[in-house]
């Protein structure tokens, strides 16, 4: 049975446009009547205004634009739009609408692409979770705070959607929703009217159903020219990075990625357990309170001026980031740096690592977005990471493992990560 518009992978989907078998209106359509069937109970979507998402539709048909010409995106509620609300995930700016669109969407319409609506983002993009559910059991967290973003496209509702991730917020959100969730280096997509959270980890990204929507909407966006399809590459050398937070792994979690390195090996490709210094004992504390110190200072008219508006774990983690001392920061920011120094030369002789997405599935509940702690990592180290998907728990929720590269080696994680994709995975 030929599959719905909305069910495609944004590849596929261009290509049945640009092959005159699909129209963006179609496209569109689709997706907004799988939103209108099954938002109610997701709660994907902060802003939607169908009859715009369609009327940019129609002008893709009329007037394509690009090598994205029609393709609906899900917005995240902290990225600016200059036709939709931009709320920050906060009731301090219900109905904000900003004057112009942050770079990516500015970039992605340049393309053609439509954006469809705006998914819900927790507070601030920190911890309070907003009223998105997981598709795959909606009595579970989708995580956070790309929340909106990874359910709406685990949920068929979109193709592609943009996230952010400062500390785990593509990656984990899109283990526990079952998608690609992809986090570049940092600054390869332009943050311009992305409301900050910590200008030294805020990462543009990607949640999509496939390494190659990511590989071809990041190289858009970031300016990259590609002719040919993604090329899958086997990877001659897989680390296994288990982290300082391994202890924290649940058996889902393990039994993932040691499963992965085996399927990986059975492939003979060379896996080889990762060891890092000393100093990363210290690093989730450092990661910790630049993000924290940074914070602070974004959300200074928030914490000062409408505190009792914030959610009490908003306004407990500005009031920390207040409190720590600008030396400590500095400290903090130092051995972060050392750190980077050490990873780069630790992970040159292989092509990736294999780590952790998450503690393991998403928790019950929908009051905590579950723990960053398997991806904090590598946003300090600003480097490129990707979730794939494959496995599942003991409540039948989706598990992933993380892949990492090099700083600025996305090329060579997305080739390779398109490559793992098809051999890792829970068997029959």
């Amino acid at each position: 049975m030929a599959r719905a518009p909305n069910e495609l992978t944004a590849v596929e989907a261009l290509a049945a446009m640009a092959s005159g078998q699909l129209s963006a209106v179609a496209l569109t359509r689709a997706c907004l009547e799988r939103i209108e069937a099954r938002d109610s109970v997701v709660h994907a979507f902060a802003y939607l205004d169908p009859a715009l998402a369609l009327a940019e539709a129609r002008s893709r048909d009329e007037r394509p634009a690009g090598s994205l010409n029609g393709l609906p995106f899900g917005v995240k509620d902290i990225i600016d739009t200059h036709d939709m609300p931009t709320a920050y995930g906060s009731a301090i700016h219900a109905g904000h609408r900003p004057g112009a669109d942050a770079a990516c969407v500015a970039l992605a319409r340049e393309a053609g692409a439509v954006m469809l609506g705006k998914t819900v983002s927790t507070e601030f993009a920190l911890r309070h979770p907003g009223p998105t559910a997981n598709p795959h059991n909606p009595a579970h967290t989708p995580g956070g705070s790309s929340s909106g973003s990874a359910a709406a496209v685990a949920d068929f509702m979109v193709p592609i959607a943009f996230g952010t991730q400062t500390g785990g917020s593509i990656v984990r959100p899109a283990s526990y929703c079952g998608v690609i969730g992809y986090k570049p280096s940092f600054n390869t997509i332009n943050a311009t009217g992305v409301k900050p959270l910590a200008a030294s980890f805020d990462t543009v990204g990607l949640l999509a159903r496939s390494v190659d929507d990511c590989a071809l909407v990041a190289g858009v966006l970031a300016g990259v020219r590609r002719n040919t399809p993604l090329e899958a590459v086997k990877p001659a050398r897989v680390g296994v990075w288990r982290t300082p937070a391994w202890r924290h792994a649940e058996t889902a979690t393990v039994r993932a990625v040691e499963t992965a390195a085996q399927q990986l090996a059975r492939n003979d490709v060379v896996v080889t357990d990762v060891e890092l210094p000393p100093e990363f004992e210290l690093f989730l504390d450092a990661q910790s309170d630049v993000l924290r110190f940074e914070a602070a200072r974004v959300f200074a008219f928030e914490r000062t001026r409408r505190a009792e508006s914030l959610a009490p774990s908003s306004r407990d983690e500005l009031a920390a980031g207040a409190a720590i001392p600008r030396h400590r920061y500095l400290e903090a920011q130092a051995l972060l740096g050392r750190c980077r120094v050490i990873f780069a030369a630790a992970i040159a002789p292989f092509d990736v690592l294999l780590a952790a997405s998450a503690p393991g599935e998403a928790p019950a509940g929908l009051g905590n977005t579950g723990e960053a702690m398997f991806n904090r990592w590598t946003s300090g180290l600003r480097v490129p990471c990707l979730n794939v998907p494959g496995f599942r728990g003991p409540n039948g929720l989706p598990v992933g493992v993380q892949l990492i590269a090099a700083l600025d080696d996305d090329a060579r994680l997305l080739r390779a990560a398109k490559w793992i994709a098809a051999r890792i995975g829970d068997e029959a």
